[in-house]
């Protein structure tokens, strides 16, 4: 074995030995594995006991496998100058570079650029905003077991959960200057997110909040309400309905995720006519203003680019929830657009959030100067939610 990779095994096996040692990384594959960039080594632990856990970093993919001290400085040793002709070892003591030039090895020791040392556990625990034990609604939605422990194929619904309870907290902050606080949840589905919402309001943040869930399917409605009073939530209900029919005088919080088109257009103008202080959207679906682009194919410098047919709907996309949050703006409110994870099941979804803002001027010249010019530039007669609004 070259000198310098004796040397290299020799401190990444003292490292270990002292417990200095923070990560290590393997590169300049020459092996056979197609695809395989890189490994990423780190220490943890599980029930087994101290393991290295080896990250093999693919073109497109990751695969962890963990294994022995022992068995990992061997399979280390036999890679390295094999199949891996370049390596970096970092640990709270030094760090060390081996560099391969011509078939010959050099290895650079400098001090440390890292000084705290790894977390070892193997499934990190992260305080979650709605805990899972205790909470009867969460073992009737069938996330948990009696004793609050989450099943293995709930578990992302359950991050699911708690991504959302974690996005809404900050904009629901800025409306918890009130005791009392109404909100209305358009396509509730199975009422999940409702439900978790319904108690950080009340049981973490202390209000004394209403909460409606608004579903087209009865047998979620009467599923949702037997949960509902089964866990003694009395200001949270569920009625059929749909977000184009439903009828609401006052809301201080409207939330319509995944509802599809023009039915988010509607979440959005039933929110800014009834004055919520808050309106929380992720779109699903963006035809209305693809057609009206498709029917004009308007010669401008995307025009290359939208002749491909998933090129336009990304564009349509983004124009839609863009003139979206102009006009929450052009309605004194403050947006942001940002991605958000709903589960496995569904891709990725944008948010758009509009909260209340006083300092906003109402009915901005500026902002009907540029809706109308995003408009002609698109080719876009017609905009639902501007229509909506009169």
């Amino acid at each position: 074995m070259e000198k310098d990779i004796q040397s290299f095994v020799g401190a990444l096996s003292s490292v270990l030995d002292n417990r200095t040692f923070i990560r290590m990384t393997m590169g300049h594959y020459k092996g056979s594995e197609k695809d395989l960039k890189k490994i990423i080594v780190k220490p943890i632990i599980i029930k087994k006991g101290a393991r290295l856990s080896f990250t093999y970093r693919y073109q497109r993919k990751d695969i962890v496998k963990n294994y022995p001290y022992g068995e990992a400085l061997d399979m280390i040793t036999q890679m390295l100058g094999n199949d891996f002709h370049a390596a970096a070892l970092f640990s709270t003591e030094n760090d060390w570079q081996l560099n391969s030039n011509k078939g010959k090895y050099s290895l650079v020791k400098s001090p440390p650029s890292e000084l705290k040392p790894p977390i070892l556990s193997h499934d990190k625990q992260k305080k979650r905003l709605i805990q899972s034990e205790g909470k009867k609604y969460l073992y009737d939605l069938r996330i948990t077991n009696e004793k609050g422990t989450v099943y293995k194929n709930a578990q992302d619904k359950y991050r699911q959960i708690n991504r959302y309870i974690e996005t809404l907290r900050k904009p629901l902050e800025k409306v918890s200057n009130r005791q009392q606080i109404s909100v209305v949840d358009m396509g509730a589905g199975k009422g999940y997110l409702t439900f978790a919402l319904y108690d950080y309001l009340t049981n973490e943040m202390k209000m004394d909040a209403t909460v409606t869930g608004i579903e087209y399917r009865q047998e979620l409605v009467d599923l949702c309400n037997d949960i509902a009073r089964g866990s003694q939530f009395k200001g949270l209900s569920f009625r059929q309905g749909t977000i184009e029919d439903s009828k609401i005088v006052t809301v201080d919080i409207l939330i319509a995720l995944h509802a599809c088109d023009t039915a988010t257009d509607e979440a959005i103008y039933k929110g800014i006519t009834t004055g919520a202080e808050l309106i929380v959207v992720a779109p699903c679906c963006h035809h209305q203003i693809r057609q009206e682009m498709e029917k004009t194919r308007v010669k401008n410098d995307l025009a290359f680019l939208l002749k491909y047919g998933i090129f336009l709907e990304r564009q349509a996309e983004m124009v839609t929830d863009g003139i979206r949050a102009l006009v929450l703006e052009y309605f004194g409110y403050s947006t942001r657009v940002f991605e958000f994870i709903s589960d496995a099941h569904t891709p990725k979804n944008v948010l758009v959030v509009g909260t209340k803002n006083k300092n906003i001027t109402l009915h901005s010249q500026k902002i009907l100067q540029q809706l109308q010019a995003i408009k002609e530039y698109f080719g876009i007669g017609i905009f639902y939610l501007e229509k909506l609004l009169g």
